[in-house]
């Protein structure tokens, strides 16, 4: 993995106001082909709108056999996923699950579940500060050292769709119309960090696409901080 060398300068050279609550991020494992996703989508579309909460779509390719390929599907998505199952010794994975903050898995139509879950990462304390922000065709990432330390972490740049609707005509949700939101459309490893200086990165992102950078365990593991992009 490439290691962000050369991204860091001293602490000190951060400085800023103080930083809002961090958002969670919740990544919902879906597929336009699986009859259960629906409900999942509906609570999906309402989290996109809370406060203090990063949602993203991530559309799965392995329903498509059955009928209807989705296409928003990428396999780097059931890569990830099989990852998440990988990390927490689970043998199988399915749809709809929801992830929330790369370390609570949970069925994605069991809303209180989920509302339960993001109270209890809200209420945890940030190890550090993140921020992105648009500056003309690319994007400057800054951060904070991790208090307490937290190891190597990954630094992710992820664009998405905020909302595509899609009438499916075959598959188990054939005739359906359904409202899509922050469909996942790329999900960048920008590279490896150790936290060990302050991050000051920037990166090409051409197009208005929204955006978000998240900082996360190797694992995929916990998602330390992450930022929408300003």
């Amino acid at each position: 993995m490439k290691k962000l060398l050369g991204a860091m300068v001293a602490c000190a050279a951060f400085a800023g106001p103080a930083a809002a609550e961090p958002p969670v991020v919740v990544e919902l494992y879906t597929s336009q082909g699986c009859s259960s996703c629906p409900p999942a989508d509906e609570i999906l579309a309402k989290l996109a709108k809370k406060p203090g909460v990063i949602a993203l779509a991530l559309h799965v390719d392995y329903w498509d056999y059955i009928g209807w390929k989705d296409a928003f599907a990428r396999p780097e998505h059931t890569k990830r996923q099989k990852a998440y199952a990988a990390k927490a010794g689970a043998r199988t994975i399915y749809t709809p699950q929801m992830v929330i903050a790369g370390v609570d898995h949970v069925v994605g139509a069991r809303p209180m579940d989920v509302v339960d879950l993001l109270q209890v990462h809200k209420a945890r304390p940030a190890v550090m500060q993140l921020t992105a922000r648009r500056d003309g065709g690319e994007v400057a990432i800054d951060g904070t050292v991790p208090v307490p330390a937290q190891g190597a972490l990954v630094v992710q740049l992820v664009r998405y769709a905020p909302e595509e609707t899609v009438a499916i005509k075959r598959g188990e949700n054939a005739g359906l119309t359904v409202n899509y939101h922050n469909i996942v459309r790329d999900w960048q490893v920008l590279g490896e960090w150790d936290g060990a200086e302050a991050l000051e990165l920037r990166v090409e992102a051409p197009g208005e696409e929204p955006a978000v950078v998240i900082v996360q365990k190797p694992g995929p593991g916990e998602i330390v901080a992450a930022a929408r992009v300003e």
